[in-house]
């Protein structure tokens, strides 16, 4: 079976937990108790998100060459 390789964005809640979303598929968003459990949920999210675009006859999108970088920002007093 083919794979398609999604990058992931995990972040911790102050509550504990992390909220975990994929970026190339607007609205895939979920959470998880767990380092574990965040992957494990968004990867079923993953799933049932490309099963509906494929129902729906949409195209299944590909991260392709995407990455992700960082950058620092300074900090200005009127948002601070």
């Amino acid at each position: 079976m083919e794979k398609i390789r999604y990058n992931i964005v995990l972040r911790p809640e102050k509550e504990g937990g992390f909220t975990v979303m994929a970026p190339s598929l607007p609205g895939c968003i979920t959470y998880g108790r767990t380092l574990q459990e965040a992957k494990e949920m968004i990867a079923d999210a993953i799933k049932g998100y490309l099963i509906s675009l494929k129902k729906h006859k949409q195209p299944i999108p590909n991260d392709g060459e995407s990455f992700f970088a960082s950058i620092d920002v300074k900090k200005s007093l009127t948002y601070a």
